[in-house]
């Protein structure tokens, strides 16, 4: 195993996810990981964490929301950059390889899910990002800032077209775990939001399977 490998296969790479099902993930490499619990804010104290705790290169991974409309549930991609505040933030070639190789996408930071698909679109119009995420604007900040290596695995989970219902939005707790209770609230006002909330399960679930599918191919 060469340098390249030791970087992005050991403690001294810091990964940033916001789902703990996604650190259950990503710890499948040693990685060091941190739950920034599907906030941008705590994304940005996850990553400070990590540097603190001495990475020396950092990971976003987990889902993404799609933006262009050929990006399918399950589609990974490895961007080769990251818009954040309008500044783009190319990854790191060495390390991107170490996560399967680059594929020809640029990710979007946002500061908030984009639940609306008309919004997405917009996005996707504006921008010409492929996907976006509530983690790697922090990722690609603090690692631009400490002059680190970063890169980004993302899987696609809600489609471009898709509409994120309502009890989708606030089903996080600050530890990344779904909040069911939350949910059942969610639905019990507004039972019209159940079939999109199963379509959205399956969609995260394939997303899912997609990144295990690559950790398996990277140990």
């Amino acid at each position: 195993m060469h340098a390249g490998s030791r970087l992005a296969f050991d403690q001294s790479t810091g990964v940033v996810v916001g789902l703990a099902a996604e650190a259950r993930i990503a710890r499948r490499l040693g990685w060091r990981v941190a739950i920034g619990g599907g906030t941008a804010k705590g994304a940005e104290a996850a990553a400070a964490r990590l540097i603190t705790a001495g990475a020396r290169a950092l990971v976003s991974f987990g889902l993404a929301g799609g933006l262009d409309p050929a990006l399918r549930p399950g589609t990974l991609i490895v961007p080769i950059r990251v818009i954040s505040a309008d500044v783009s933030h190319p990854t790191d070639n060495e390390l991107t390889q170490r996560l399967g190789g680059a594929t020809p996408h640029v990710s979007l930071a946002a500061g908030q899910v984009v639940a609306r698909a008309a919004i997405k679109r917009q996005l996707y119009e504006t921008t010409g990002a492929a996907a976006l995420d509530l983690e790697s604007g922090a990722v690609a900040h603090a690692a631009s800032v400490r002059r680190l290596p970063f890169a980004v695995l993302r899987a696609i989970c809600d489609p471009a077209e898709c509409c994120l219902p309502p009890a989708a939005l606030g089903a996080l707790d600050a530890q990344g775990a779904i909040a069911v209770w939350r949910v059942l609230v969610s639905l019990a006002a507004d039972p019209r939001q159940l079939l999109f909330v199963l379509r959205l399960a399956a969609d995260a679930a394939a997303a899912r399977r997609s990144l295990l599918r690559r950790i398996k191919e990277l140990a």
